[in-house]
């Protein structure tokens, strides 16, 4: 370890946590200590008498319980198994000259080499300590789902820590702006090495682990007893420990920061500006343009390529980020990968999986999609599967097709129909209205005939579709279509799926690197409200009516996903008036603008 102030702050406080798991184990020897006493003034006939007899005979057990139990939660900390980040692995045969680089920054900082390198699809760098024994490399033919990232190491318990890498970052970063930021990043394995260090971490890691493990829920009342008095003395001793490990990662961070700062210090400027500009394009093709598809049971399978296209549309866009684009003549990082397209299957698969909770593989319901076929598999498909649920709640409340002259001779779904049911004159909806303007009111149907997830409320973790505060200020019809959508989709996804592979096991894998029992582990928006679901539905709707009457075509737009494209031109100002509509119940802004386009309502749509 160097002689940065950073470094020497680090050890301090990790000898700080080490002292408290001395005193620890010096608590738990204590009454062990006192019993040898004891025992050992009874052989030499100095603490004799009925005090000192009763004292024996009450201490020792007590020690031996003491002794029982500090040994158990020890095994505790030892054998659980430290949280570890879900990643993508890269060995050196698939990155060699990735792995030429990170070693030359090493050399050049003068710190030990990270031990192997791994992608995450997020747009962060970090080292990650792997040494415990339940984070060794499984046998290579458990990875062929995963990128065929090669071979894995020989080593199985690598001294050094791994370096977690953004996948975003590789592929808009360029070569040097990549190296500038993982200087610091790298500069961290020199403080990290130090033993003291790496035991008080070791320690800390274990402790959470236990903390884990404790709080996992058990049926057998003995083991659930034992393991609460485990977690508390866990949560204790973190508690102790938490200002020292806090103010220890600072030092570490501080140090790899001080050594760093003679490594491409200009250029590491210029590319934290880069690192900012990628997690905004990363944020908004995740929330944007990959959660509709993975709603439809797509997934992108090139989404860091969609970061450049995003970005790179940001920069025509914006004036603020001009001159980005011009760095794209520039060598790539993606370019360190010997296969940057299958690396980028499987980063754009894990990121499916924490931030949507699909599958681990593909499957018949959830297949990749190329951003060549996302405007026909993705968002036309989005907005007749949406029509059509639309029609199908309008036929459960019995709403009656559009009558007219200019009404089709056949009962087909039109535009018209949802229009002149969500034009309104009466009283809008407000918070706490559940008289006859309520949602209830647009109801023709009798008592048997209404769902029971209706009556039963919204599942887990769904706004309640009755909600007065998401409903306020809309029109009573709008108000009870949406709550009948909330309920429809909300069935839907409760139903399961006759195509999807049942598991064999419902267990989780023991041998699985990170527990995937809570997915997603970072979900990228909360449900949708049943307002919100109205005016998705009521979009597509027009949207498949500009499609069929129109000749308009599905697009997708990179920062904004499913666009509208009429005449080659997206169309950007459809929102406002669809919500005119849901509020006011005023038809009139969107009639013309649909005859402003030649869009005609009337006209049947074909559903998905």
């Amino acid at each position: 370890m160097g002689v940065e102030a950073g470094a020497q702050a680090a050890r301090a406080r990790a000898l700080a946590v080490l002292r408290i798991r001395s005193r620890a184990l010096a608590v738990a020897l204590l009454p062990a200590a006192v019993a040898v006493i004891l025992l050992a003034g009874a052989v030499g006939d100095r603490l004799e008498g009925p005090v000192w007899d009763a004292a024996r005979w009450v201490m020792t057990p007590f020690a031996v319980l003491v002794l029982l139990a500090a040994a158990g939660i020890a095994l505790v900390v030892a054998r659980a198994r430290p949280a570890m980040s879900p990643t993508v692995p890269v060995t050196e045969e698939a990155a060699p000259d990735l792995y030429r680089m990170v070693r030359d920054l090493a050399d050049r900082l003068d710190v030990p080499a990270p031990s192997a390198i791994a992608l995450t699809p997020d747009c962060d760098s970090w080292l990650e300590d792997r040494t415990h024994p339940a984070h060794a490399p499984p046998p290579a033919e458990e990875h062929q789902d995963i990128a065929g990232a090669g071979r894995q190491a020989h080593r199985r318990h690598p001294a050094a820590p791994v370096l977690v890498i953004g996948s975003p970052f590789l592929w808009w970063m360029r070569v040097g702006e990549l190296r500038a930021v993982l200087a610091p990043v790298i500069a961290g394995t020199g403080p990290s090495a130090h033993p003291d260090i790496a035991a008080a971490r070791r320690f800390v890691r274990g402790l959470d682990a236990a903390v884990a493990v404790a709080s996992e829920p058990r049926r057998d009342p003995v083991s659930r007893a034992v393991l609460a008095g485990v977690g508390w003395v866990a949560r204790l001793l973190l508690r102790s420990c938490r200002v020292h490990a806090a103010e220890l990662e600072r030092g570490v961070a501080a140090a790899a920061a001080e050594r760093a700062q003679a490594v491409d210090y200009g250029l590491r400027i210029v590319a934290q500006e880069q690192v900012g500009l990628a997690y905004a394009g990363w944020d908004r093709l995740l929330t944007r343009v990959a959660l509709p598809a993975w709603r439809m049971g797509r997934w992108p399978s090139r989404l860091d390529a969609g970061v450049v296209a995003a970005l790179t549309e940001l920069s025509r866009r914006d004036r603020l980020a001009e001159g980005f684009a011009s760095r794209l003549g520039e060598r790539p990082a993606c370019d360190l990968l010997e296969e940057p397209g299958t690396v980028d299957e499987a980063a754009s698969l894990l990121a499916a999986r924490l931030f949507h909770g699909g599958p681990a593989g593909p499957g018949p319901d959830w297949s990749p999609v190329d951003w060549s076929e996302y405007p026909d598999e993705v968002v036309d498909r989005k907005w007749r599967l949406d029509a059509a649920r639309l029609h199908r709640v309008l036929d459960a409340m019995g709403v009656r097709p559009t009558t007219g002259p200019t009404a089709p001779a056949t009962v087909a779904p039109t535009l018209s129909r949802v229009l002149d049911h969500l034009t309104d004159t009466a009283p809008a909806w407000t918070a706490g209205n559940t008289g006859a303007t309520g949602p209830a009111a647009g109801s023709t149907r009798s008592g048997p005939d209404i769902a029971p997830s209706e009556a039963a409320g919204p599942p887990p973790g769904r706004p309640d579709p009755l909600d007065d505060e998401d409903l306020a200020g809309t029109t009573a019809p709008s108000a009870t279509l949406a709550a009948r959508l909330s309920a429809e989709l909300a069935r839907e996804e409760a139903a399961p799926s006759p195509a999807a592979p049942s598991p064999a096991s419902p267990a989780p894998d023991p041998a699985a690197l990170w527990d995937d029992r809570a997915l997603p582990l970072f979900p990228l928006q909360p449900p949708r409200t049943a307002r919100e679901l109205l005016a998705d539905h009521l979009t597509a709707m027009v949207c498949c009516a500009a499609m069929d009457t129109a000749g308009a075509t599905p697009g997708l737009d990179w920062l904004d996903g499913p666009t509208l494209l009429i005449d080659g031109e997206r169309t950007a100002d459809l929102a406002p008036k669809v919500l005119i509509l849901i509020e006011d119940g005023d038809a009139t802004p969107l009639r013309v603008w649909l005859s402003q386009l030649g869009i005609r309502p009337e006209k049947p749509v074909r559903l998905g």
